[in-house]
């Protein structure tokens, strides 16, 4: 008995302690959590807040000097909860809060101004509240930081939420839901005295004077003075340099120990992803001190210092030429149907001196006309020349023959017949067209594009040595760019195996000549066909030639890396030269390349598609010069060419200019102004 009542006593003890603790407990979560606000207006204090200062993103220039993305200053709305209504002004804060989001909603709506409007709801033509498409907004907007909504909850249950949680009474449905997107963006983004939050961007000066003249009717507003990006030419370069948005929950999440704030704005693509440590500035800091008065005080204790410059590898004159001569050469093919991509490469740097892609886009219609280019057909969005994988055809023979050539199975006077039509293992085999060139030697085989030639160069070169050099050059695997780009596919009994396929003599034959498995894109074209020309050397292909300190003007230049050194000897190279300028002389772009004064040499191809149960044929072409020392290197695909030689206008022309405008690039210049 006397054990008992020991254990009754100590069990007492435990649950009053227990209680006692959760009663600290809960009154812990009501003053810091839930009543928050309204202890903090309690407070008879001096309090002091510092907010950030957001500032400004680095410039992107060309190798020149000249300006592609900037800044321009423009006036957003804020909510600064210093002067908006709070649980400190009673129990009706709420409908207090909503008369004022009301009014700025109607001066917004009467001045053509966009606003905040981030809940994933609206109305159908029927008047009945659904959902938008944004799958992950609808998860967050049920979350339990937000709605606190079961997953199941449907978007009249989201709607009569925002309702109850914001009080929002008196105003028709889609009013509510219009005041219901502004309080849920407060709460998206922990609305405090230290983080106001944005509700409008780039409003009109009419705007900025009627909430400055009228501080009762729209209290807590304010005008903030922001940095936005501007395009010198919105539609020079718009897959390279990409775009900015404001950052999402996932990535402040991941971002805010670096300093990123809920509001921040960050790269979404391109260079401005790519290199947005650099890009983004030194966020500065306003101190503000309310008094036991209320009396509220505000001082720039920490100046903002703007990004970093990048300058880019892309001469911008170039990068405008080639995209208008892309264009004019896929629309010429056909308006309807026809895309394609060009690159420009420095062979002796890995400098990428301009990357088209076609359809392309205007980044100032980025954001405004988004649904529109994402479900455009054409995918204008996507980025050929890095994201497209394509086979090239014939353009791969020069890889063939470096293969063939290195491992003995061929030497330069090795020859073989081609009667247009051969049977190997049972199945028939053409050559380009059917046509029949007869003895042929490695340089003429390139020349005349011959496939008898290297169908028999590849089975006495076997498959694996084909693939060692292919992989050497850089095909089908990534070159090292800054910005997105696929990997593409390497044709080869491995991958085929991985894919849970089957490898066969054939597939051997048709990867020397470029087909079967082999997907790469044109920048691993133009890379391939540097390290030809420039002799075996491999470069990083990179857009990012260096970046300007912003605080000190120090320029810190990237410096060229080397993928791979190919392991070919100055004969072989020698030869592929030889049968590359065959091409270019005596070939089916000879006609262009003959009236040039610069002297270049090149490899054709083609590769077969079906459109609409039609076959067509992709057009490639690569191409360097000059040819005794060079410099750079093109390569082209456009989609349903039928042969490489009808984009050889455009890659004379992209040559033609670099050779006539190419001066010593003047020095990179900083501009711009540093806002905060």
């Amino acid at each position: 008995m006397k054990n008992r009542y020991k254990s009754s006593r100590s069990t007492i003890a435990i649950v009053l302690i227990a209680a006692i603790i959760a009663g600290f407990a809960y009154d812990l979560y009501k003053i810091q959590i839930r009543d928050n606000e309204y202890y903090m207006s309690q407070n008879n204090t001096e309090d002091t807040y510092i907010i950030p200062i957001e500032a400004a993103r680095g410039e992107i220039v060309d190798r020149n000097g000249n300006s592609l993305v900037t800044n321009k200053q423009g006036n957003s709305i804020i909510l600064n909860a210093l002067y908006f209504p709070s649980q400190k002004n009673g129990d009706n804060f709420n409908a207090q809060r909503n008369k004022i989001i009301y009014n700025l909603i109607k001066l917004f709506e009467s001045n053509n101004e966009e606003f905040a409007q981030n809940l994933p709801l609206e109305f159908d033509s029927g008047g009945n509240v659904v959902f938008t498409d944004d799958e992950t907004d609808i998860a967050t907007m049920k979350s339990a930081d937000m709605l606190n909504l079961q997953p199941y909850a449907t978007a009249q249950n989201c709607y009569d939420a925002v309702i109850e949680k914001y009080e929002i009474e008196g105003y028709d449905k889609e009013m509510s839901l219009k005041i219901g997107n502004i309080r849920y963006e407060l709460t998206r983004l922990l609305f405090s005295y230290e983080n106001p939050v944005t509700i409008a961007d780039e409003v009109s000066n009419e705007t900025v004077a009627k909430i400055k003249e009228d501080q009762v009717t729209y209290l807590g507003a304010d005008v903030k003075t922001v940095a936005y990006r501007e395009y010198v030419d919105s539609t020079v370069a718009p897959h390279i340099l990409g775009t900015v948005r404001k950052i999402n929950a996932e990535e402040y999440e991941e971002k805010k120990e670096s300093g990123y704030n809920i509001t921040d704005q960050i790269g979404e693509s391109g260079i401005e992803r790519a290199m947005e440590s650099e890009l983004r500035g030194t966020p500065g800091e306003l101190t503000v001190t309310v008094d036991r008065n209320g009396n509220v005080t505000e001082e720039v204790t920490k100046k903002p210092i703007q990004g970093n410059t990048i300058v880019l590898s892309i001469d911008r004159d170039l990068q405008i030429l080639a995209q208008n001569k892309l264009k004019e050469v896929c629309d010429s093919v056909d308006s309807a149907s026809s895309a394609g991509a060009v690159v420009v490469e420095d062979c002796n740097s890995g400098d990428i001196l301009a990357a088209a892609s076609y359809p392309t886009y205007d980044l100032n219609d980025y954001y405004d006309k988004y649904n529109e280019l994402s479900k455009n057909p054409r995918n204008p969005l996507w980025s050929r020349f890095a994201m497209g994988t394509y086979a090239p055809g014939s353009t791969f023979k020069p890889v063939t023959a470096c293969a063939a050539l290195e491992s003995g199975s061929i030497t330069p006077s090795t020859t073989y017949t081609c009667e247009g039509v051969k049977e190997f293992f049972g199945q028939e085999f053409k050559c380009l067209h059917g046509n029949a060139h007869g003895t042929e030697n490695v340089r003429t085989a390139l020349k005349d594009s011959c496939n008898m030639f290297f169908y028999n160069a590849a089975l006495d070169t076997g498959i694996n040595k084909v693939d060692e050099y292919a992989a050497a050059f850089g095909l089908g695997q990534k070159t090292g760019v800054e910005i997105a780009e696929s990997s593409g596919n390497l044709s080869s009994p491995e991958n085929r195996e991985n894919a849970g396929g089957t490898w066969r003599i054939g597939d051997t034959m048709l990867t020397a000549i470029g087909m079967s498995d082999n997907l790469f894109t044109p920048l691993q074209l133009a890379n391939y066909c540097s390290t030809i020309a420039n002799g075996g050397t491999r470069y990083e292909m990179h857009f990012v030639k260096s970046v300007i300190t912003a605080s000190t003007g120090v320029v810190n230049e990237k410096s060229k890396n080397i993928a791979e050194t190919v392991d070919v000897s100055e004969n072989t190279i020698d030869q592929v030269h030889q049968g590359m300028r065959l091409v270019a002389t005596n070939g089916g772009p000879s006609t262009i390349f003959d009236q040039m004064d610069t002297q270049v040499a090149c490899k054709t191809g083609t590769s077969e598609v079906i459109v609409n149960g039609i076959k067509r044929n992709n057009g490639f072409l690569i191409t360097y010069a000059p040819y005794n020392n060079p410099e750079i290197a093109v390569s082209s695909v456009v989609e349903l060419a039928g042969s490489g030689s009808e984009t050889a206008e455009m890659t004379s022309a992209i040559i033609d200019y670099w050779y006539q405008n190419n001066t010593d690039a003047k020095n990179n210049q900083k501009s711009g102004i540093l806002l905060y």
